[in-house]
């Protein structure tokens, strides 16, 4: 288990957590550069597993929300940040103990870190995807029960806005539009939980698994090309083992669409060589592959667009014309899957009409 977020691992944590952000969760680089300032002034930040929570820690999240195409321009503070997380502590009336990330994927696992060194607190390995969603009910924490509300949203301007809400779709429906609002980037944090709590939601190890991605992708010293050593990576892992390269080529076709606080859009690669052609749909994140109108992968499992060379993800924000990519797809954490968290993050949750399949299932029909 990696035991502290330093100069030295920030950059893995960058490029694992942009392949497990499937695209979205905004770029992760403009995060490192908070990290990298805040460690460099601050010190590394201990990491610790859900296991050393105490039942009466008090975790909280530290996030941004918005649109990925935004955050480009519109860049975070932490400062924004501890507006969010103070003002959910003066209304709760307890102090954070430690951190958590909501989602591993994208900036919204650096942001967590480059806070926590801020305020001297240890950030726990885990977090409430193992990938990246578009929406607030959309995490484990939500299907096991914890509360999303009261939360808190933050802008650059000083502006913050408290939430008491029912349910956690009713968080993502009140609180959207205001992101939309405050320029459809915002920081926030939520689900403040317990340590008793955290243990039983959180999906563990994807801190550390994001940073042995990252570290994989990165060893020069490997003789195998980069997305071999990215797929072998993944077929260690606990969760991910389920990993393939679906498909190879150049990308063609691009919509992309800003509105409602999210990105909404499609891309199409076709073969360098062949008229074979993989068809994806993104929300911010990738959500479905299909090649030659056969689905290969599907949501809540991973598809991410990587560099054809070098595997680092590209994020949705980032696809371009003429780019030679590589789609990989693989195995959700198994929190994920179970008929009850289907019901939250689930094809049907997105408007798709395909039904859930996992990607070892599908890769066994294409034998």
């Amino acid at each position: 288990m990696v035991t502290a977020i330093t100069l030295d691992n920030i950059e893995h944590l960058a490029i694992g957590s942009s392949f497990l952000g499937t695209g979205g969760g905004g770029d992760p680089y403009l995060g490192s550069l908070l990290c990298r300032e805040a460690i460099a002034k601050l010190g590394p930040v201990r990491v610790i597993s859900v296991d050393e929570l105490s039942d009466d820690d008090n975790v909280f999240i530290a996030a941004a929300m918005g649109a990925p195409t935004v955050m480009i321009e519109k860049l975070f503070s932490i400062e924004d940040q501890h507006r969010a997380v103070e003002t959910l502590e003066r209304f709760l009336g307890r102090q954070a103990t430690a951190i958590i990330s909501a989602e591993i994927g994208g900036c919204n696992s650096m942001m967590p870190v480059a806070y926590a060194a801020m305020r001297g607190l240890p950030i726990v390995d885990g977090d409430g995807m193992g990938r990246a969603f578009p929406a607030l009910q959309m995490t484990s924490f939500n299907i096991e029960g914890v509360a999303c509300a009261p939360l808190t949203i933050a802008d650059e301007h000083g502006n913050s806005v408290l939430y008491q809400t029912t349910t956690g779709l009713k968080a993502e429906e009140l609180a959207r539009p205001v992101a939309a609002a405050m320029g459809a980037s915002v920081c926030m944090s939520c689900y403040p939980m317990t340590g008793a709590e955290a243990r039983r939601a959180a999906i563990p190890k994807t801190l550390s698994g994001a940073i042995g991605i990252g570290e994989a992708i990165s060893r020069s010293n490997d003789p195998r090309a980069p997305i071999d050593r990215l797929i072998a990576v993944l077929r260690a892992h606990d969760y991910y083992k389920d990993a393939e390269v679906i498909f190879r080529g150049k990308i063609t076709g691009l919509e992309r669409d800003t509105s409602k606080g999210w990105v909404f859009g499609s891309c199409t690669v076709s073969a360098m060589n062949g008229p074979e052609q993989a068809e994806l749909k993104f929300q911010n994140e990738n959500l479905i592959v299909t090649v030659d109108g056969r689905l290969r992968c599907i949501v809540p499992d991973l598809v991410t667009i990587v560099d054809a060379e070098t595997a680092h993800a590209i994020p949705t924000e980032r696809l371009a014309y003429g780019q030679r990519v590589a789609v990989v797809g693989c195995s959700a954490p198994p929190m994920l899957t179970t008929p009850r968290a289907l019901d939250v993050v689930g094809p049907a949750c997105f408007g798709l009409t395909e039904s859930y399949r996992p990607i070892a299932s599908l890769s066994k029909d294409m034998i």
